[in-house]
């Protein structure tokens, strides 16, 4: 993947994995949006980068998300990538559970229906372009689930199998289908200080870019590398690994 010369949209853009990915393609020279629900968060990063494009948008709900694709489409006709990045993590316990079921729908609706609406939304303008490139960012638990997040870790297995499908389904029209496996980030997934423990960002997101630009198709990094060419033995054990913390 050429990362220079782009015009890019990145859901979930203003924090994270999401403004980390911003920041270097802006670097590298392409043309990046933003979208997120908070629009607080996209004016904080719009200041620390002032060429950003920022959009206001509740991925969770279906409206939104074609609302977010028609203005794209009239305001940044030559939009060639898509990175479908923006997530939610909540910790739930299933015996007891006091939650509503609207809370759990939330995660359900974000992590999994909105990048695969997207991405359906996206096909007609991505084909038109050369270049054209859809990433997905799944997680290393769709391979080793984490049972304190027994929904996102199905939402994330879920988003990796429909991710394999659809590189198969674009391959012909000349769409390339990237996924990105993120292992623990050290970013505010799931609520501020949760994952201190994981990999510097800054550390993934370089890594990620080079391997962008190498062309390779399924990005892990760290132990989600590891777990994404496990086998089935090994992935038992990253389980038990993971869940005795």
């Amino acid at each position: 993947m050429n990362l220079a010369g782009n015009t890019i949209l990145i859901t979930g853009g203003a924090s994270g994995i999401g403004l980390a990915l911003a920041e270097r393609f802006l670097q590298a020279g392409s043309e990046v949006i933003i979208c997120g629900r908070r629009e607080d968060k996209l004016q904080e990063a719009r200041q620390m980068y002032p060429t950003l494009h920022t959009r206001v948008c509740d991925l969770a709900q279906e409206s939104e998300r074609v609302s977010l694709v028609q203005w794209v489409c009239q305001e940044f006709p030559h939009l060639n990538v898509v990175i479908n990045n923006a997530g939610i993590q909540k910790r739930t316990q299933l015996i007891n559970t006091q939650e509503e079921w609207t809370a759990h729908q939330q995660e359900i609706a974000i992590n999994l229906e909105a990048p695969i609406h997207l991405s359906m939304l996206s096909i007609p303008l991505l084909r038109q372009q050369p270049n054209a490139v859809l990433i997905n960012i799944t997680s290393g638990l769709a391979f080793a689930p984490a049972a304190f997040a027994p929904i996102y870790s199905a939402t994330k297995a879920a988003l990796h199998s429909f991710t394999l499908s659809l590189r198969h389904q674009l391959l012909p029209i000349g769409i390339q289908v990237v996924e990105i496996a993120p292992p623990a980030v050290n970013t505010d997934l799931g609520g501020p200080g949760l994952h201190t423990f994981g990999a510097p960002l800054d550390d993934f997101a370089d890594a990620v870019m080079q391997r962008l630009q190498a062309g390779e198709l399924e990005i892990g990094y760290g132990t989600s590398e590891i777990v994404r060419n496990a086998s089935r033995a090994e992935l038992n054990e990253a389980f038990s690994r993971i869940n005795s913390r």
